[in-house]
């Protein structure tokens, strides 16, 4: 018996789970540490001849980490199974005996099947954005100067869970990346000290802020704090990219202003599916009619009176360009922006959308049916959208890993809207294990040396460069040392 619970607690190990506590509640952890999780369970049951299918197991894992992981996915492999990864990660595409290339792009663009063989061949014959990234030609550049910083803010005495009378500054105006192996400390850190004791002192958040001697430093330099997570966007499923975005009053007011709605006296209201007035009254502007079973899910069937349009016959009349309001919401963003290219309130509210790499979402999908990294992106894209700051606005920006189920090609897009930002006049802190994100900082907090109990304490502070030296000792700085 001892020897079996020994095996299973060797399995967590195994899948970098080796920092959680065994009485942890299942509802607090992660979606890739309850993945994990189910993966160890697995490995312990020596299955054979199953198929395991694994959606992005390396998610919120340091590059350590998923060596660990990978060994895993070859010893389920090695007992006789099938294993199928769908993976962004470049090293899980390495160990992999076959490469399923789909693309070539996202959303309408994408769907084929681009490229399909050994890793060997993909470098050589691939013509993908992923064989481009592999074989370096699409890699992201290092940037030719880090940015240099005046103000900071100073965290003093962090000892909330396993860290170590921690004391971390926070540069201000600049590209901050926290990094460490999984469990080391650094979600803790930010998500329990530092957001909560800046939120507590603008009034914005109510959170409680975990045990430190306190905080210091150019505080009445930030005068707002936002985290940006991959919760969904907006309160219910009404809500979309482009009301989100704040594109839609214009978009609404632009076929207000149509001859046949002056005619009728129509009101931007009448082009919204949230109030009365044009909206279908059967669906309530949904598109669906939702059927409630006593003893099974919910079923969800497309509006009769409206036909999924959202919107009464009468409204759906007037056009602009040949296309009615609901034609208009299902389009990508990319044509958008090409159908309202004479109109500028429009295309500047949309334009964040594409440079964020979202320009194959459509302006009027649901927030339900969009993916985490989406719903996070779609948030950039609106802070983006209300433009450069003033002297008195500084906004302290806080990422919990932005490229979550990024591909390469989309985390260059990515970076790019992140230095807008700071261009703008603000700071941006990433919590973040992509080497690529690491080496774009201009300044590197490292949390480590382990997880769990052998971590909590700030290993490194510095810029990628003279991180370094350090890559014998630190996980962070061998794997940093690859791309730079």
């Amino acid at each position: 018996l001892l020897k079996e619970i020994k095996n299973r607690i060797d399995y967590l190990q195994r899948v970098g789970l080796g920092y959680l506590t065994l009485n942890r509640l299942t509802n607090t952890l992660s979606g890739g540490e309850y993945q994990r999780i189910k993966l160890a369970t697995s490995l312990g049951s020596a299955l054979v001849g199953s198929m395991y299918i694994l959606d992005e197991p390396s998610i919120g894992l340091h590059p350590r980490d998923t060596d660990r992981l990978i060994s895993v996915l070859k010893s389920l492999r090695d007992l006789g199974n099938t294993v199928v990864v769908v993976e962004h990660e470049e090293k899980v595409m390495q160990a992999a005996d076959e490469i399923i290339d789909i693309g070539p792009d996202a959303g309408s663009h994408g769907g084929e099947l681009v490229f399909q063989g050994s890793m060997a061949d993909l470098l050589v014959h691939g013509n993908t954005h992923t064989a481009r990234f592999l074989n370096g030609s699409e890699r992201m550049e290092v940037p030719k100067h880090r940015r240099k910083w005046n103000d900071k803010i100073i965290i003093k005495g962090a000892r909330e869970n396993n860290l170590k009378n921690v004391e971390a500054e926070i540069p201000l105006g600049v590209l901050t990346v926290v990094t460490g192996v999984s469990g080391s400390g650094k979600s803790t850190l930010i998500k329990r000290i530092l957001y909560p004791a800046l939120g507590k002192m603008l009034g914005t958040v109510g959170e409680q802020t975990g045990k430190m001697e306190g905080i210091e430093g150019s505080l009445r330099k930030v005068t707002q704090i936002e985290f940006v997570d991959q919760n969904p966007i907006g309160k219910s499923s009404r809500s979309n990219p482009v009301t989100y975005v704040k594109a839609y009053d214009a978009i609404r007011a632009l076929f207000t202003d149509q001859p046949l709605s002056k005619q009728r006296n129509y009101k931007p209201a009448f082009f919204s599916f949230n109030v009365d007035g044009g909206r279908c009254e059967t669906c309530q502007g949904e598109g669906v009619v939702k059927i409630e079973m006593q003893f099974m899910a919910d079923i969800h069937l497309t509006c009769e009176s409206c036909k999924g349009q959202r919107f009464k016959q009468e409204i759906l009349e007037v056009k602009y360009n040949e296309k009615n309001i609901a034609e208009v919401l299902d389009m990508t963003i990319d044509d958008a922006m090409d159908f309202f290219k004479d109109e500028k309130s429009i295309i500047n509210k949309l334009a964040p959308l594409q440079d964020v790499g979202l320009g194959y979402i459509r302006l009027g999908q649901s927030s339900n049916s969009l993916s985490g990294g989406e719903a996070q992106r779609v948030k950039l894209a609106y802070f983006l959208g209300k433009g450069k700051s003033t002297n008195k606005d500084h906004v302290l920006f806080i990422f919990d890993e932005p490229t979550t189920g990024l591909h390469f090609h989309d985390i260059g897009k990515l970076m790019h809207s992140i230095n807008a930002l700071i261009e703008q006049g603000n700071s941006v802190l990433i919590i973040e294990h992509n080497t690529e994100v690491i080496k774009c900082a201009d300044w590197i907090i490292d949390l480590g040396p382990e997880g769990g109990d052998e971590g909590g304490k700030v290993c490194f502070a510095g810029t990628p460069e003279e991180m370094l030296p350090l890559k014998e000792d630190n996980h962070t700085a061998r794997y940093l040392a690859e791309v730079l």
